[in-house]
């Protein structure tokens, strides 16, 4: 989905300069349909058209740029759905803006959470305006204050992974987190369930025949998502009465690091039949290693990655088997979260997760 973009420039300590980015939807209001009286939304407009909600909103407001034919179309559709318009000054009066502090602006995990989010928050006419906060706490801290002056409903906070992240405390306003959960149990956190799809891939391996697994990761820390997904793979092992064939191993969330892995793990003379990656880039780098030193993938090895990166996925031979952590859903449930909260207050806090979905491939096809 297209969406406008405007830059903002502030001055931040030491006079550097900082950005906050505007996206901006101006969308029109859900009408009854005839006799049902079910609301009719963008969203039913842009599946009736085929097209993007964005789309419809520039094809009905007459801004931006949009193919006078899909135009047509799209009016045509609207007005068979019985959906209608509002004023400008109906869409003036019912204006509203949420804030989005990231961590990685344009990192690839990121920008399909931030998509999901703009996608949701655009069918309730909300604006998005997103602050590049880079993880340090004083540019975070400078963009709340920015934020809040501008009378923002809510704030939505992303991290540059699934891992914890400091919570940025109690806000005038409701705060959702996104991808990284806060420390705090008191906020709301909302993040893929990759232990859920690890433990899917891992049945999928035993179920192929494979019982001598190894797991290959980036850094573990204490409070991110590799523990947890160890656990996982450990739990689905142990129900067969198996347990991990090689120590994890630990490094980098890169190909080399893979490859390094891969040949680590040949040289450990531990007869492994299947390998669970942390990342789509080190199942990679793994499946190289292997492919050059004569270990067939997937008969000797079959090899599982985690992200669905179809960078990743497509350059690698023979494409991957992954979980898909269906991140731009991520970005719907959080801002429909932040959404709640703010018609309806704040509820309990913790940690909610979103179902991801593995996606076997040949690099872990049945022998």
């Amino acid at each position: 989905m297209k969406i406008k973009a405007e830059a903002q420039k502030s001055r931040h300590g030491g006079g550097r300069k900082t950005f906050l980015t505007c996206y901006t939807a101006a969308m029109v209001e859900p009408t009854p349909t005839g006799g049902t009286g079910r609301k009719v939304t963008a969203k039913d407009v842009a599946a009736a058209a085929g097209v993007t909600v964005g789309t419809v909103s520039k094809a009905l407001s007459g801004n931006g740029s949009v193919n006078e034919a899909t135009r047509r179309r799209i009016i045509e559709r609207a007005q068979e759905l019985g959906y209608e318009g509002r004023s400008p000054r109906q869409q003036k009066a019912s204006a509203r803006m949420i804030g989005l502090i990231t961590s990685d602006q344009f990192g690839r995990l990121t920008v399909p959470v931030v998509l999901g989010a703009i996608d949701t928050l655009a069918e309730h006419e909300i604006a998005l305006i997103v602050c590049d906060g880079r993880g340090d706490a004083i540019r975070e801290q400078h963009f709340i204050d920015s934020l809040l002056r501008r009378d923002v409903d809510g704030i939505l906070v992303t991290g540059t992974g699934i891992s914890a992240r400091n919570s940025i405390g109690r806000q005038p306003v409701p705060v959702i987190y996104a991808l990284a959960w806060s420390r705090s149990a008191d906020d709301v956190s909302i993040i893929p369930d990759d232990t859920g799809g690890v433990a899917a891939a891992t049945r999928h391996l035993l179920a192929t025949d494979r019982r001598r697994l190894a797991f290959v990761s980036g850094p573990s820390n204490v409070d991110d998502s590799t523990a947890a997904r160890l656990s996982a793979i450990s739990s689905e092992l142990a129900v067969h009465g198996l347990e991990l064939a090689h120590e994890p191993l630990f490094g980098e969330w890169t190909e080399s690091w893979g490859r390094l892995a891969a040949t680590q793990l040949l040289a450990s003379g531990h007869d492994v039949d299947g390998i669970i990656c942390g990342n789509d880039q080190l199942a990679r780098g793994v499946v190289e290693a292997l492919t050059e030193r004569g270990r067939a993938v997937p008969r000797d090895v079959a090899v599982v990655g985690l992200d669905n990166w179809d960078v990743m996925v497509e350059a690698t031979n023979p494409h991957l088997s992954t979980v898909d952590l269906n991140l731009t859903d991520v970005g719907h449930a959080a801002a429909n979260e932040l959404l709640r909260a703010v018609t309806e207050g704040r509820g309990p806090g913790g940690i909610r997760r979103v179902p991801t979905r593995f996606i076997p491939r040949a690099s872990s096809a049945a022998r």
